[in-house]
């Protein structure tokens, strides 16, 4: 029995070391060998927070006498937390999130849509070229149509003139080609040419008018310069002959070739200052012809009368011309103009009286000669020395002229 009992002693020790935890770690660290513990995540584990959810809000106690619509028991789903980022699983490329469109796709923002949504930048027809203009008529050399013709402002003056200018003409052609001869063929002769000559008139002006524009300068002074043409013509052919139906046509034709240069060669929008330049142009020819032809006379040289028509017929169509040739230069603004006439004329007339009536009367060459040369130095003297109105700021430095006059 004794070795039996020993057997089972020792089966019983063997047992009690192999149940005990210090026992089992001993042996196994002992029979195999270790292994690396496992790492641990760097975030915590999604478990790792508590599952206590959270307590709920009391109500508070409802009032029975309150409204039932107003005591709806507030939402009992709670507000999402918001996530952790550390939590979030990590995106190399992240989408984009500005507002610029990328190179590869169209702008679609400012885009207004069309009848059927999608956008106008998308539809062929924004990219097609657009329709070719249709000139509706409205405008005219680049102004809209007004005025009682539709031409500009001065159309009806300018209709107006040409229609009379070739009502006298027909008429005094006639006039002077009958001796004025009142009898019946005459008569029949005078009124068709009144007629027919108004009628061109009319015809023309209306066609020039409906196709160009015409401003009140320009119809003003093709008047002007209708009737230095036709006093030019005139005077031309009476150094060739004095038949009274040639003078007539000479100066019918020299009328309507001033007023129709002045229509072609200044055009519809005449500047105003060209216009009054050329008419001071003729009006210092006519002028300065006459105290010449003074000067001449009284110096005691016998002047016939064909010269003196002849002559104050023909300087203001020179005048005319040759400041009408100074408009390609000069540009002097309508006040140096008129200021310049104003002048001109003031100091000539007063040099003229005032010598008169000191000398004793106007029988003598000394008095015209003053008033020549009295005209044309405060002519040139205001032209010249008037210093305008100018925008000082623009000087480059001190040294620059203060002002810049337009004749030089």
């Amino acid at each position: 029995m004794s070795p039996l009992r020993n057997w089972l002693c020792l089966c019983s020790v063997f047992t009690l070391l192999l149940a005990s935890p210090e026992g089992a770690r001993a042996q196994v660290g002992s029979s195999y060998p270790s292994e690396p513990a496992p790492a641990q995540p760097a975030y915590p584990p999604q478990d790792a927070a508590p599952s206590t959810p959270p307590e709920p809000t009391p109500l508070p106690p409802v009032d029975p006498y309150a409204d039932p619509r107003m005591a709806e028991p507030p939402p009992s789903n709670p507000v999402p937390a918001s996530p952790d980022p550390a939590a979030m699983p990590r995106v190399d490329n992240p989408p984009q999130t500005s507002d610029v469109p990328r190179a590869d796709e169209p702008d679609l923002r400012q885009s207004p849509l069309t009848q059927d949504g999608t956008p106008a930048s998308l539809t062929p027809s924004a990219s097609a070229t657009p329709p070719p203009y249709v000139d509706s008529g409205a405008i005219l050399d680049g102004r809209q149509r007004l005025g009682p013709f539709l031409s500009g402002p001065g159309s009806f003056r300018f209709i107006a003139h040409h229609t009379a200018l070739g009502a006298l003409g027909g008429f005094f052609t006639q006039a002077f080609a009958n001796d004025f001869d009142f009898d019946q063929s005459s008569r029949e002769a005078m009124l068709a040419g009144t007629l027919i000559g108004a009628g061109l008139g009319f015809g023309a002006s209306s066609w020039w008018q409906f196709n160009n524009w015409v401003d009140k300068p320009m119809s003003s002074f093709t008047i002007i310069n209708s009737g230095v043409g036709g006093a030019f013509m005139a005077g031309f052919m009476d150094l060739f002959t004095q038949d009274a139906g040639v003078l007539t046509w000479s100066a019918f034709l020299g009328a309507e070739l001033g007023a129709w240069l002045t229509a072609g060669l200044g055009g519809g929008q005449l500047p105003l200052n060209d216009g009054l330049l050329i008419s001071s142009g003729a009006g210092w020819g006519a002028a300065y012809a006459a105290l010449l032809l003074a000067v001449i006379h009284f110096s005691g040289t016998d002047i016939s009368s064909k010269t003196w028509r002849d002559t104050l017929l023909l300087a203001p169509g020179i005048g005319a011309g040759a400041l009408a040739l100074a408009t390609m230069r000069y540009n002097p603004t309508p006040s140096q103009i008129l200021r310049a006439d104003l002048f001109g004329a003031g100091v000539g007339a007063a040099v003229l009286l005032i010598s008169g009536l000191v000398l004793g009367g106007f029988d003598q060459s000394t008095p015209y000669v003053l008033s020549f040369l009295g005209s044309a130095g405060a002519i040139t003297t205001v032209s010249l020395l008037w210093e305008e109105s100018v925008d000082r700021s623009a000087l480059k430095n001190a040294k620059d002229r203060p002002y810049r006059n337009v004749w030089w």
